[in-house]
């Protein structure tokens, strides 16, 4: 890692990591709950519809939703067991889904799932196993990712990026992953390097995680195909890193237009957790139905990065932990920049659960908001180069209709703005307002 480490030109921030109180930790296994409830809406698109009914028997990896018609993800079985209900649950943005609860059955031997050469499978053959294990997008919305994998015909992709940056505090998911499963990671971008027809892979990861960026260079060491080129590229601790634009501007130095998307300048970002689903999809046959999450914050018992079975309820995970600890504050699904903050711990695990936080008030900042001082930071760090101040005062204003031209819809909502605004005004939230209401 000698010489300057890449990055982006435009805005960004440095919040304090908080990576301290995991990234150390090996990733366990929680024990299988007594029921998981999984949401048939995981991903970006349709929700799926089940194709089980109550009382069925399911083993564990068993499709039972599937989306017939428009853009989505199929969903399996977390376990073997029966199912208990089809119903409606909790959700932590879209307020209440679809969901099949699944009782499990304790006595059930975990599924097994050997291992099968690939490298003589076409392009088509490759996608289809990927689509048929309902793989999204972990570390992002949850885009299909045998959509993402198919680019248009006159896009010019030349160059497959792994996202392993990791930027958002307290989260170590990723960095666990990389440490303790490089060669399935490696062997997963080979798989889509296959599947797009190009030869040229980098793997973006923050400096701040020299084991991870070690583990991967010898996994890429071994690499046995040949004509590939997998690098590992550190890149500067910066928030947001992990972007995906942003990643794509510090690894190559090509610019994502404003509305624009990263085959238009020949590139395709997957997180690497992603990619190890990919991995498991294609050599094993496994669908995504576990994945790993970290749970941190000084409000819980005992931080971990933890493998859980999807559609595990928060609460079985906390009871597991040994319970919340005094001083608890606030609980954010997914990381402090971008996260949710929820009202309920009977929310259940989905597949794209990058962790959840559980935060005290010494880590989070109550104080009220108040008006926009005109200081211009939140335009410093913007690393969009939007304008969120106005986005601001016009929502609040009422005007929501005129907040495109500074840029509303290009936000993808980092939070730096709000994070370096001294009036601690909450203009993530305004520019989410902002948008839903420019939509009508």
């Amino acid at each position: 890692m000698n010489g300057p480490l890449l990055t982006f030109p435009k805005g960004g921030i440095h919040p304090p990591e908080s990576k301290t109180l995991t990234g150390h930790l090996p990733v366990e296994t929680v024990p299988i709950p007594r029921e998981v409830e999984i949401l048939l809406s995981q991903h970006f698109g349709t929700s799926c519809k089940p194709v089980v009914k109550k009382k069925d028997l399911i083993n564990e990896g068993d499709l039972i939703g599937e989306v017939a018609k428009g853009l989505g993800a199929s969903v399996h079985a977390s376990v073997t067991g029966k199912v208990k209900n089809i119903a409606t649950s909790a959700h932590p943005v879209s307020v209440s889904v679809p969901s099949i609860i699944l009782e499990t059955d304790q006595e059930a031997e975990p599924r097994e799932w050997p291992a099968s050469n690939w490298r003589g499978l076409s392009r088509d053959q490759l996608l289809e196993r990927v689509k048929r294990a309902g793989i999204v997008g972990i570390g992002g919305a949850g885009f299909p990712t045998h959509v993402k994998l198919s680019p248009p015909p006159e896009a010019k992709v030349d160059t497959l990026i792994l996202n392993g940056a990791e930027c958002e505090p307290y989260l170590t998911t990723d960095h666990r992953l990389m440490v303790e499963h490089p060669e399935e990671i490696i062997e997963g971008a080979e798989i889509i390097l296959h599947i797009l027809g190009i030869t040229r892979c980098h793997i973006g990861i923050e400096a701040n995680k020299p084991d991870a960026i070690d583990a991967l260079r010898k996994a890429a060491a071994g690499l046995a195909s040949d004509g590939l080129t997998i690098s590992v590229d550190p890149v500067q601790v910066k928030y947001p890193q992990g972007s995906e634009k942003q990643l794509i501007e510090s690894i190559t130095g090509r610019r994502v237009p404003g509305f624009g998307l990263p085959f238009d300048v020949g590139t395709l970002v997957q997180n690497v957790g992603t990619t190890k689903a990919i991995y498991d999809a294609v050599a094993l046959g496994k669908p995504l139905y576990e994945k790993i999450i970290t749970i941190s914050g000084k409000g819980i018992a005992r931080q971990a990065n933890l493998l859980v079975k999807i559609g595990t309820r928060l609460s079985d995970i906390v009871a597991f932990l040994g319970g919340t600890g005094p001083g608890l504050a606030k609980v954010v699904m997914g990381g402090p920049m971008m996260g949710f903050a929820i009202p309920t711990l009977d929310i259940p695990v989905t597949k794209t659960t990058s962790g959840v936080l559980f935060l005290t008030e010494e880590e989070i900042d109550t104080r009220p908001h108040g008006q926009c001082i005109r200081c211009g930071w939140c335009l410093d760090v913007c690393p969009m180069g939007l304008s969120p101040n106005e986005i601001g005062v016009y929502v609040e204003a009422g005007r929501p209709e005129d907040t495109s031209r500074f840029g509303v819809f290009e936000c993808f909502e980092c939070g730096c703005c709000a994070y370096t605004c001294p009036a601690k005004r909450p203009l993530v939230q305004f520019i989410r307002l902002g948008k839903m209401k420019a939509k009508k």
